[in-house]
């Protein structure tokens, strides 16, 4: 058990020797936290095998420590150890999930055996896992390892196998869609029809058209009958792209759908039933659109069944090597062309980009690249159409010209300050106030150089620039 991770949870001292205490975490990495706040950090940026949780909690109790600990991970054992946990409290921690209660019958030696026992029956979980992984074909649309993934990856495998409809949310370019596609493979439906349609591209009675289909002579220009995207999806998935932007009108004939999963074609009185699983997308919050008045509530908690959030490029930056390789092997692969290499300083400037466009963004840049680069192997950073990174450069112009006070009368501190605030003064005069240029001029960061104005001018040491 030497490699094991253990987070121990107590604000008072062992309830046993130390010597005794050793023992029964010999072989474990054990890491230590005095409250909640300190193990909410602890979790949220190490993984544990098991959590002990020894003595009484002041800040909140056991039922609170036990709530945080499955808030991050719902499978991650935990032990309770206090010889003055009574009954009822024992049986209240049961039920609500905590692996093992111990009190004052119970020796060290079966806390020893119960963290044992719990950290390989988790080992035991994740092995199971990683032979389950191994045969979701679906994971592999999902690139990336970083927690938000991960994250996101274990709700789809719990909800990939219901008929419950999901509303998937993210900025564009996050990647909704390929989760679409993910939640769909994950299904017993994976081997039928996943349907989509973008409710934005179309204008309402078209759209109308296209959900639900039509008869011969329904509307000028149906000169023969068509079935509709919901009926294409029969057994299978159908997915609502930017459901945000759906007309009011069409909203209430969706809902009713979703309710009585039947539908009409248009220009017909014929009901149809339907076995669909829809699943939605919106880059937008639909909630401010309910309370504008453009999106109906009922139809919100409809389609909000269980809510899948696609994290954003910027949380998920340990996953851009991975993306940039999956990325580079599908376009040279699409060319018909060997895989390039990517440098590794094109990566360090991949990873330090903004990339507001998300996923999608990152795809075209390194779509860009592999086109710019020619024949070569290697991918630099000047063919993903990164600007050339920052360096220090020198001051064009004449340095302010300083008068030193006799050594025995200088302050240090306040000599560097005045200094530094001449050197921003000059700075923005001689951008005439641009901020940017200002920071490009010192070889600073514009964020490093509006975070000294800001202190200079709450000090009231420096005039306000534009």
């Amino acid at each position: 058990m030497s490699s094991q991770k253990v987070l121990q949870i107590t604000n008072t001292p062992p309830l046993a020797g130390e010597d005794e205490w050793r023992k029964v975490l010999a072989g474990l990495v054990v890491s230590n936290a005095n409250n909640l706040a300190e193990a909410a950090w602890a979790l949220s940026k190490d993984e544990f095998d098991c959590v002990l949780i020894s003595g009484e909690l002041g800040d909140g109790g056991a039922p609170d420590a036990l709530e945080l600990v499955h808030a991050v991970d719902p499978a991650l054992p935990v032990i309770f150890w206090n010889p003055e946990m009574g009954v009822a409290e024992t049986v209240r921690l049961i039920r609500a999930g905590a692996h093992y209660c111990l009190g004052y019958r119970d020796t060290l030696e079966t806390l020893r055996d119960c963290l044992e026992t719990a950290i390989e029956a988790r080992h035991g979980k994740k092995r199971a896992q990683e032979r389950a992984i191994k045969s979701e074909a679906w994971r592999s649309l999902l690139v990336g390892e970083s927690r938000a993934m991960e994250t996101m990856v274990e709700t789809i495998r719990l909800i990939g196998g219901r008929r419950c409809t999901v509303l998937i949310g993210g900025e564009t370019g996050t990647g909704k869609e390929m989760a679409a596609r993910a939640l769909h493979l994950a299904s017993p439906r994976g081997t039928q029809s996943m349907v989509a349609i973008n409710c934005s591209a179309l204008p309402e009675n078209l759209l109308e058209a296209e959900l639900f289909g039509h008869v011969k002579g329904a509307f000028t220009g149906a000169i023969q009958t068509r079935v509709g995207r919901f009926e294409q999806a029969h057994r299978g998935t159908l997915f609502l792209d930017e459901i945000g932007d759906m007309p009011l009108e069409l909203q209430a004939k969706l809902l009713r759908v979703l309710q009585d999963r039947e539908i009409q074609r248009l220009g017909s009185s014929e009901t149809i039933k339907v076995d669909v699983r829809v699943i939605a997308a919106t880059n937008v919050n639909l909630l401010d659109r309910v309370r504008q008045g453009k999106f109906r509530e009922d139809l919100y908690y409809r389609l909000n069944v269980v809510p899948l959030e696609m994290p954003p490029l910027r949380k998920r930056e340990g996953d851009i090597d991975l993306l940039v390789d999956h990325f580079v092997k599908k376009i040279c692969q699409l060319e018909g062309i060997p895989v390039k290499k990517v440098t590794p300083e094109a990566l360090e400037r991949l990873r330090s980009c903004a990339w507001p466009g998300n996923v999608r963004q990152l795809e075209n840049a390194v779509e860009m690249a592999v086109a710019m680069s020619g024949e070569r192997e290697n991918l630099f950073a000047g063919d993903f159409g990164l600007a050339p990174a920052p360096s220090a450069k020198v001051i064009p112009f004449e340095l302010p010209v300083a008068s030193y006070p006799p050594l025995e009368n200088m302050d240090f501190e306040t000599a560097v300050s005045q200094f530094e605030k001449t050197m921003l003064e000059r700075a923005l005069e001689k951008t005439a106030g641009n901020k940017t240029a200002a920071a490009e001029l010192l070889g600073l960061k514009r964020t490093t150089l509006i975070m000294k104005l800001r202190s200079y001018a709450d000090s009231g040491a420096l005039c306000a620039a534009r």
